[in-house]
Formats: structure tokens, sequence, C-alpha cells
């Protein structure tokens, strides 16, 4: 019996994967497609955006490197400021396709920034993704098994079933991560719950017989939105039927054609099709993301529009939040409802995403009374003000869980600290332990730390920039747990950490389970 099976190969649950592979966990994932890769996950149909909250996780486990040369790109690091210049993140994105200028984005007002290694934002595509996660999850001994369809689902007090044909595939635990049509959330009964679509979707790869006809980038219409991408024949537009069309009918070259012409407002022409697909703006999510010993993460858990490319990262935030909680109650030392935070924690992500989705399409609209609203975004989105709100929101930055502190670092993701010899908090991170950063002169949480060995990595030594902080504890999914000031409460930190790791020295299995961590990474020669 495994001790977790994922049903979905796809990026979130592959991320999940090789969480709980990192933790020493044994792992079954169950996907349905035969293969990996397909034309629709490869570019430019696949292409997608990780956004920064994204790409510090894989940074975070060594899998930025290898993400970046399965994408093409050639920049993994970015070169250090002068000393005294603010460093300019990587800016972009839309709201309801209206570009963000990103030279309007205050950088001095995103909250506790610092001069990282990893990009802001990476482009990249689907089967790069799971390529590189796939790789990762083999390395860690996790079992795939592609072209496998699952049917039904039980449990027990004690496991659960997954029936795939005439196999049986058992797990103390099951996490479906298998997409916005999620069997697993169908068969197990969870309620899945919001709006329905105002308007059907396309993405195509088609020759144009007059290309020059579309302007080229994201263009607002009176009658919907197209893009017209910098790959050879890719174009999307999104048409206000009411989502009538996705998925009822093959969609025909005529039937593209009619919809390109109606929201461009031009009388393009397509030629030949290659490959399409179609897609709403439906937002639900499920009231609830556990029932019993079945969890739900990514697409599975909610769905909403493409608009931001914020699906893909949102569902890496799941996975990465399950992941290591999960792995501690498996591991027999998790601290009494850890597991139920992952909802608690989730759910108020999601239900803001899918809001964030809707307030676009409500501009998008076809009507004069969106069109008013679009005047006014456009307005404030131009200022600093506006333009750091929208990319606070498209990178991630925003998010903030509630852990009960006031201290203005608990909750987010904590900044790449980086110490005086070189080392990056990041390169801490990669074997999925927690860690705590003892920024004072007499290593002053030494002796407290050592009672959870094995479960948080002790660092100790001067940063180059503190950000006021004493000392910090960050969680394996990064975020900052507890902080201290320059005097540091050692019964402070040991209550923060009992609450997030368990007691010290817990029994059953905890250290052994871990996979030795590589060496890490030099960090001096990223300064």
């Amino acid at each position: 019996m495994y001790d977790v099976m994922i049903v979905g190969a796809g990026p979130v649950g592959l991320t999940l994967a090789c969480e709980l592979g990192l933790a020493g966990c044994s792992v079954l994932v169950l996907e349905r497609e035969p293969a990996l890769g397909s034309a629709l996950r490869a570019a430019p149909l696949g292409r997608r955006g990780l956004s920064a909250a994204s790409v510090e996780t894989f940074y975070r486990r060594g899998m930025l490197e290898p993400l970046m040369a399965a994408s093409g790109v050639q920049e993994v690091f970015g070169a250090a400021p002068e000393e005294g210049a603010p460093s300019r993140p990587r800016l972009g994105g839309h709201f309801a396709g209206m570009m963000l200028d990103g030279a309007q984005v205050d950088v001095a007002a995103l909250p506790f920034r610092l001069p990282g290694s990893a990009l802001e934002s990476v482009m990249t595509d689907l089967e790069a993704v799971e390529t590189v996660l796939s790789e990762q999850a083999s390395k860690l001994g996790v079992d795939i098994r592609r072209g496998v369809t699952v049917s039904a689902v039980s449990q027990n007090g004690e496991s659960v079933v997954a029936q795939a044909g005439a196999d049986a595939h058992e797990a103390r635990w099951l996490v479906g991560c298998d997409g916005g049509r999620s069997t697993v959330r169908r068969l197990a009964g969870f309620e899945f719950v919001g709006t329905e679509p105002q308007f059907t979707g396309y993405t195509m790869q088609s020759t144009l017989v007059d290309p020059e006809k579309l302007r080229p980038g994201f263009h607002l219409t009176p009658t919907g939105m197209y893009i017209r991408m910098p790959a050879n024949g890719y174009t999307a537009m999104m048409d206000f039927d009411g989502g009538a069309f996705d998925r009822s009918q093959p969609p025909t070259r005529d039937h593209l054609q009619a919809v390109l012409r109606r929201v461009s407002g031009t009388d393009v022409t397509i030629g030949e099709l290659h490959l399409v697909s179609s897609f709403t703006d439906r937002a639900m999510q499920t009231t609830a993301y556990r029932r019993e010993r079945v969890l739900l993460a990514g697409d599975a858990a909610h769905i909403h529009s493409p608009l931001g490319g914020q699906g893909l990262n949102t569902g890496i935030g799941d996975a990465v939040n399950l992941g290591w909680k999960l792995a501690a109650t498996v591991r027999g030392h998790a601290p009494d409802g850890l597991l139920d935070t992952y909802a608690d924690e989730r759910h108020p992500i999601g239900a803001a995403v899918l809001d964030w989705s809707r307030a676009q399409v409500a501009t998008m609209r076809p009507e004069p009374f969106a069109h008013a609203i679009q005047a006014v975004v456009r307005d404030l989105i131009a200022t600093p003000d506006g333009a750091t709100y929208v990319f606070e929101r498209l990178s991630g930055s925003w998010i903030r869980y509630d852990l009960g502190s006031e201290h203005p670092l608990v909750g987010r993701s904590a900044p790449d600290f980086c110490l005086e010899d070189g080392t990056r908090l990041g390169d801490l991170m990669e074997d999925g332990r927690g860690v705590v950063l003892d920024f004072s002169t007499d290593r002053r949480l030494h002796g407290s730390a050592t009672g959870w060995e094995g479960r948080i990595r002790y660092a100790a030594g001067a940063a180059v920039n503190d950000l006021g902080a004493g000392a910090v504890l960050v969680r394996p999914d990064g975020v900052v747990a507890w902080a201290g000031d320059r005097h540091c409460d050692r019964e402070a930190f040991e209550q923060a950490a009992s609450r997030w790791f368990g007691g010290p020295a817990a029994t059953g299995r905890t250290s052994g389970a871990h996979r030795e961590s590589a060496p890490l990474r030099a960090g001096a020669a990223r300064q």
C-alpha cells in the first residue's frame, strides 16, 4: 500500500508528487493520458507564464535551471544591481486585456522584496514544466503510471482504493489533481459551486491568409477580445456567447473565422487550421478541499477563466502548501490540525482568484456599462498605485496567510535572504525541510533548533540585509512561520516550531525518512 496516491500527472499532481517524494513518502501517480506531452501542451498553444511565486518554488527545489533549459530561456539568474540601486522585477501581464505598463510599478512598494537570484516570471510551456517535474519525481522514487483511467473511488478509515479497469490501487491518502473535469471530485462527492460562463474562448494555431489585418498583442474590442501572439499562427479570441459553444461541437474553420471576424472587427481570413482548443470563464470552487482521506488540489478544486494565467500558478501553490503537511501526517509527526490548515489557507486564495477572474470578465463584456468601466480601469492601471496593485496580484506577492502574528513577515513568502558567506535561503531549502535563519551574533537559537533536527535546518550568520529581523523560521513551502527581533525569544521560537513541525525530538519516521540533500548550490557565484 502506498502512502499517497495522486490522480493526474499535470503540473499540480507532479509538483505534489515531488514534494511527497522529497519527504520520503511512497507515491503512486495515475494519469489518464498514455504518454507525456501533446500538441496542446507544447508551444505555442501550451505556452504559459509562471508567476514569481511559482518561479520561487522551482528555485527553492533546485529545478529552475532545468526548467529554463527545457523552456529555451537563456538567462536563469539576474545580475546583481549596483550597490544602493533597487533591482527591478520583470514586469508584464494584463487585466482584462489591458496591458500593464511595467514602468509604472512602484518596486519600492512591493512587500519585503530583496534582490533575489530567481527571475520574477518565466514564460514556458506545459510540456516543459511536466518534463522537468516528471524527471524529478522519478529520481525521488515516485511511481508514475500513464494510460490509467480511474473509474471508482472508495475509502474507509484507514485507506483509499481507486479502481482502474481490473486493477485496484490502494493508498493511505488520495489527492485528486485531475483538472477542471475532475473524476475524483465527482466520485468522492465534493460539492462544486460558482458561476456559469459568459464567453467561449478559443486558442488556435492556423495559417492566416492576411495576418496583417490583426494587430499583434492583446486587443479588447467592443465585441470581445482577440490576441495575436508572436508565435507563428497563434491566435486566441473570446466570444461572449454565454459559453454555449465550448465542447458542444468541434470548432470548424468557418465557425472560427466567423468568430474571429466578429470579435476583431476585420475581414481576416483563416487559411489552414492546424490545431484548436476551447475554454470558458466558468468559475467554480469546491466548498471543501478534503473529504476524509481524499483531498483536491489545482483545477480539481477550483476552475475559472485563464485570463492572467492564474490557474497554473494557483495550482502549484496548492501543491506546495499541501505537500509537506500531508508528508508530516504520513510520517507521524504532524501536530494536531496541521492537515486542516491546507484548506484554511488555500481555499480563500482560490476564492480570491475566482473573483479576480470574474472582475476581468465583467470588465470585458460587450456592453456600454463595461465599456465605461474599461475607461476607468485604463486610467487606474496607468498610475503607479494601480499598476503596482495589478502586478502584486499577477505575481502572487499579495498572498499572505493569517498565521495569528502581527509581524509583517509572518504568513508571507520568505524573501531570499542572503548570508554574508553567499548562502541564500533558497540554497537551504532544496531538501524540502523547514529552515531557521539565525542572524544573531551569539547563535541564540542553535540549542533550541537541535530539537527539530531532520525537520528543520539551522543556519546562522549575519545577513546582507535582514530586513530588521533577528531570526526567521521558514516552513517547507517557503512561508515565514515566525520572525523574531534582534533579541530572539527562544520560547516563542519553540512554540512556533512545535505548532508547525510537531514536538521536538518526536518519535516515528522523522529524519530517517528524508532523502540526503544535494550539496548546497554555490550562492556566492550568484551575487
